[in-house]
């Protein structure tokens, strides 16, 4: 057996359920965060690899996590915008869905925005700095650090850190071109 192949065998078995962990920070539902996992290490380890370290394997993955997630967010996005051309357009959310999300904090990030959660999870989960956040998802650093404090703040106001929500907090949607209320 190659060497990429037992480091890929320790790496699930060790580490996968961190990986399921660090998934769920993108994508809350868990089936979800194991489907993105089975697709990142499809998408790393899809051809052999000189990679001998659990550790190093580790970030590999979690590096594909991050660009599987923002690709099904592109596909999706892309999609909002033809669905209707094929036929009525998506969905309405219900109201209360965005009021049942509890203090759980994977139930918070569920209420931002695919950007705003991205780059909450970068910075505060990856622990990386603001340009290497910018540099992850070719984005400015000045989108980044907005997506930053309005992630925080719609956070801090599920999460009721700062005490009950105020006006203050009320939820907004981050587009690609600007900033709109909800």
């Amino acid at each position: 057996m190659a060497h990429w192949r037992k480091t890929l065998d320790r790496m699930v078995q060790e580490r996968r359920s961190a990986l399921v962990a660090y998934a769920c920070l993108f994508v809350v539902d868990r089936r979800d965060a194991e489907d993105l996992v089975h697709e990142a290490l499809v998408r790393t380890f899809a051809r052999p690899r000189v990679v001998t370290d659990v550790h190093a394997a580790e970030g590999y993955v979690r590096q594909a996590i991050r660009t599987v997630y923002l690709d099904q967010v592109r596909r999706r996005r892309t999609w909002r915008e033809k669905a209707h051309l094929f036929a009525g357009g998506p969905p309405a959310r219900a109201a209360e869905d965005a009021a049942t999300a509890a203090t759980d904090v994977g139930a918070a990030l569920a209420l931002l925005s695919p950007r705003e959660r991205a780059c909450v999870v970068l910075r505060y989960f990856d622990d990386l700095t603001v340009p290497q956040v910018a540099s992850a998802l070719q984005i400015s650093e000045g989108s980044v650090k907005r997506y930053l404090a309005d992630g925080t703040r719609r956070l801090r106001g599920a999460l009721r850190l700062d005490g009950p929500a105020s006006d203050d907090t009320e939820i907004v949607h981050v587009t690609d071109t600007g900033r709109s209320g909800a």
